[in-house]
C-alpha cells in the first residue's frame, strides 16, 4: 500500500530537518516570510518527495548513503535553479554518487521533486528492465533525458503527489499502488539508462571541491561565527580564489554569504531561547552583530519579522495533514 504524508511549514528549521533521505541546511536569499510543504510518499521501497518553497534559498545537503536518488524540477515551467555551480533547468535530471554531498540554488518560489531507491533494488531493476545493472554514479552529475522519457516520469510522479494529497489517498488499494510504483520505477530506469546520461555535465570541478571543503568547515563549526581569513587559513585557499568559488556557487562573496549564515545563526537562536532569560541584544552580539540598530533592519528584511518578535513566540510546529501507517 502507498504510505504518505504532508507537511506544511512557516519556519525553515523544521522544514529543512523534515527532508527525507538527506542531511539539508538551507539558507534563505529571499525578503520575507519562509512557507515550504513536503509531500512524502513510500511506494513498495521506492520513495519519492516534493518540495514547495516560497523563497529563494541556498540548500547544502547531504544525501542518504543507504540510497540512490534522482532529483528535477518538478514542472516544466519552473525557473531553473543552480546546481553545483551550473545551471539546472525543467527536464533534467541531477544522480547523485552514493553518500555525497551537493549545493544547490534557487532564486523563488519554486517546487522540487525527488525519487530513490535503495542501490540493490536499482541494480535489480536495471537488470529487469535494460538487462544491465545500474549503479549508483561514482561522480554528481547532471543530464538531460529523451524528451518523451523525461515527460512520463514527471506525470507519474505528479500522479503520485495527487494522490497522496486527495481527500483520501488511503483509498488507493493495495493492487494500484504497486502498479504506480512499476510504472515510475520504469520510467526511473528508462531515462538512467539512456545514453544521453553519459554525456553528463559534471557537478564536480576544482571550484566545486573547493566550496565542498568550504561547506565541510563551516559544518563543523555549524553554530558558531567563523571569519573569512579564519576560514581561507583553515582550507588552504586564497581570499581570492574563494570570493570566485562562492560568486560562482552562491551568487555573492563569502563576506555577504557568512554574513547571511550568521543572520540564520542568530535567529535560530532567538526561536529556541527562552525570553525571560535572553534579549536580542545577547544573542545579536554572540553572532558578531555588534551595531544593534541596523541589525534589526536587517533581520526584519530578511525573515519579515522583528528580531523581538522572534523571541517571543515559540518555533514553529509542524502541520501534518497526513500520516505514516
Amino acid at each position: 500500500m502507498m504510505s504518505s504524508r504532508v507537511l506544511t511549514f512557516d519556519e525553515l528549521e523544521s522544514y529543512q530537518q523534515a527532508v527525507r533521505a538527506t542531511d539539508a541546511t538551507l539558507y534563505v536569499t529571499g525578503r520575507g516570510a519562509f512557507s515550504g510543504e513536503l509531500v512524502q510518499i513510500e511506494l513498495h521501497g521506492l520513495w519519492l518527495q516534493r518540495g514547495t518553497e516560497s523563497l529563494g534559498r541556498i540548500c547544502y545537503s547531504a544525501s542518504d548513503p543507504k540510497r540512490a536518488p534522482i532529483m528535477f524540477l518538478a514542472d516544466m515551467d519552473e525557473a531553473p535553479m543552480q546546481h553545483c555551480g551550473l545551471e539546472f533547468r525543467p527536464g533534467e535530471v541531477a544522480v547523485y554518487k552514493q553518500g555525497s554531498t551537493s549545493l544547490h540554488r534557487t532564486f523563488g518560489r519554486g517546487r522540487w521533486a525527488t525519487m530513490s531507491l535503495a542501490p540493490e533494488d536499482l541494480a535489480a531493476a536495471g537488470r529487469a528492465i535494460v538487462d544491465r545493472e545500474l549503479e549508483p554514479p561514482t561522480d554528481t552529475y547532471a543530464f538531460r533525458p529523451a524528451a518523451a522519457s523525461m515527460t512520463r516520469l514527471m506525470a507519474l510522479h505528479q500522479a503520485a503527489v495527487a494522490l497522496a494529497t486527495s481527500a483520501s489517498p488511503a483509498g488507493a488499494t493495495s493492487g494500484t499502488s504497486k502498479a504506480l510504483q512499476q510504472h515510475l520505477v520504469h520510467a526511473m530506469v528508462r531515462c538512467l539508462a539512456e545514453p544521453t546520461a553519459g554525456d553528463a555535465r559534471s557537478g564536480f570541478r576544482q571550484h566545486t571541491r573547493i566550496i565542498g571543503r568550504f561547506e565541510d568547515f563551516l559544518a563543523s563549526r555549524r553554530y558558531e561565527s567563523v571569519y573569512l581569513a579564519e576560514m581561507c587559513a583553515a582550507i588552504g585557499v586564497s581570499e581570492r580564489t574563494l570570493r570566485t568559488c562562492c560568486q560562482e556557487h552562491f551568487g555573492m562573496g563569502p563576506v555577504r554569504y557568512l554574513w547571511l549564515r550568521r543572520m540564520h545563526l542568530a535567529r535560530r537562536s532567538l526561536l529556541r531561547a527562552d525570553a525571560g532569560t535572553v534579549n536580542v541584544t545577547t544573542v545579536a552580539t554572540e553572532y558578531g552583530f555588534w551595531e544593534l540598530g541596523r541589525f534589526s533592519v536587517e533581520y526584519r528584511a530578511l525573515f519579515g519579522e522583528s528580531p523581538s518578535a522572534a523571541l517571543r513566540r515559540p518555533l514553529n510546529a509542524t502541520h501534518e495533514r497526513t500520516a505514516w501507517p
